[in-house]
């Protein structure tokens, strides 16, 4: 009797799996669906659902395929996949292993680029107010584009033909392919680090979107935004329009219109200069007949003709305020005598020496006390009498009431 064989739980899936890869349907095979449960994982692997209306299928798209993609994959977006079916055998669970994704109805790129403008415009990359000045002269101007394409020909005959007098350094740049992002980035560091151009043009000629596609990378933008030189965007054709317009200071539809821009004339230099010569010649006429004016005038006011007069006319004026104020002291000084010779007379009235100079006498007890009635002294009392011219010492012999008093 022949014992049946008995398998591992790997061997069974080593066995699916072979199965799987070596399916001519399964190992290379496109499939449509909707995108769920995404997670980008901190390796760069993407994990995800696709689903439909009768069922759901696990995919994995590692981090060498993912890093190729133009743009971000999201929750609910209608995509379709390409890979192969394979298990995984550590779960048994098989799965889409996705080597490329292409979203339904919008091409990749133009995915890519609409999600990328709408972030930059949320962070303020667009925003007017980070937009830098147009130098009011322009010396110098840094070419950041291909040496060799017609694009920089045509730009640096523009400038000579309009301004024989402005400098051209030209900043090589790979413009086209998977290494233009980074070449461009790179000559616009080196563009800014070099801080001799008054303006840098930033370009290459027209072309697909794919061509193009170097300008609508993130990085470049970014490093559009932080230059500290101004930055004009001219980028393909008049109809094409690239992230690197949005960030710029300004946007020229071709390169050689970014070269008109960027330039004047200098047949219109010129006409500036002479407006400008006239301009100051007008001014310093007219600054030079206002200063004679002034001259005359000054020259005319009495003062300058007859300055003695003036002290004259002082020195009167000081002699009179001198007179009026002797006059005035005076008079005070005699309303003030007047004052004091009267308030004496009252004084000399009021004093007790002239009373007792019409016979009248002051009475004062021995002990210096003064008498002011008939109470105050007792007979054989010795009081005091101060006359006019002097004192006498007398006894009081007698009392003798004038009028309802008491002896």
């Amino acid at each position: 009797m022949v014992e049946p064989k008995i398998f591992s739980v790997g061997q069974i899936n080593r066995y699916i799996k072979n199965l799987l890869e070596n399916d001519f349907i399964l190992g290379s095979l496109l499939v449509k669906g909707e995108i769920s449960n995404f997670k980008n994982h901190t390796s760069g692997h993407l994990y995800f659902t696709l689903k439909d209306a009768v069922g759901a299928l696990s995919c994995v798209m590692f981090q060498r395929d993912a890093a190729l993609m133009p743009f971000e994959v999201e929750n609910g977006m209608d995509v379709i996949l390409y890979g192969h079916i394979s298990l995984y055998e550590k779960t048994g669970q098989y799965q889409l292993y996705v080597e490329m994704i292409e979203p339904l109805g919008i091409g990749a790129l133009q995915l890519a680029y609409d999600q990328l403008k709408q972030k930059l415009m949320t962070e303020g990359l667009f925003d007017s107010d980070f937009k830098r000045d147009f130098p009011t002269k322009v010396e110098t101007i840094a070419l950041v584009t291909s040496p060799t394409g017609a694009a920089v020909q045509d730009m640096i005959q523009i400038i000579k033909r309009r301004d024989p007098r402005v400098k051209i350094a030209i900043f090589p740049s790979i413009v086209q392919g998977n290494q233009a992002g980074e070449s461009i980035v790179e000559a616009l560091k080196l563009a800014n680090e070099w801080k001799q151009a008054d303006v840098i043009i930033v370009g290459r000629g027209g072309g697909s979107i794919e061509d193009l596609w170097a300008f609508n990378e993130e990085k470049v933008a970014r490093a559009i935004f932080a230059s500290e030189t101004f930055i004009i965007s001219a980028v393909g054709h008049e109809t094409d329009t690239t992230i690197a317009d949005f960030v710029s200071d300004l946007r020229a539809p071709t390169p050689s219109a970014a070269a008109e821009l960027a330039t004047e004339p200098l047949g219109q230099r010129l006409e500036e200069v002479l407006y400008l010569e006239k301009r100051l010649d007008r001014t310093v006429q007219a600054i030079f007949e206002e200063s004679q004016r002034r001259l005359w005038y000054l020259k005319e006011r009495p003062v300058m003709k007859r300055p003695l007069e003036n002290i004259n006319q002082m020195q009167v004026q000081v002699g009179q305020m001198k007179d009026a104020m002797t006059k005035y002291v005076m008079l005070h000084l005699q309303q003030k005598a007047t004052q004091e010779s009267v308030l004496e007379e009252k004084m000399t009235a009021l004093s007790p020496l002239s009373v007792m100079k019409r016979g009248y006498a002051f009475a004062t007890t021995k002990s210096g006390k003064h008498i002011h009635s008939i109470k105050d002294v007792e007979l054989g009392d010795t009081i005091e009498l101060q006359i006019a011219d002097g004192h006498l010492q007398v006894e009081v012999q007698k009392k003798v009431v004038d009028c309802f008093g008491e002896t």
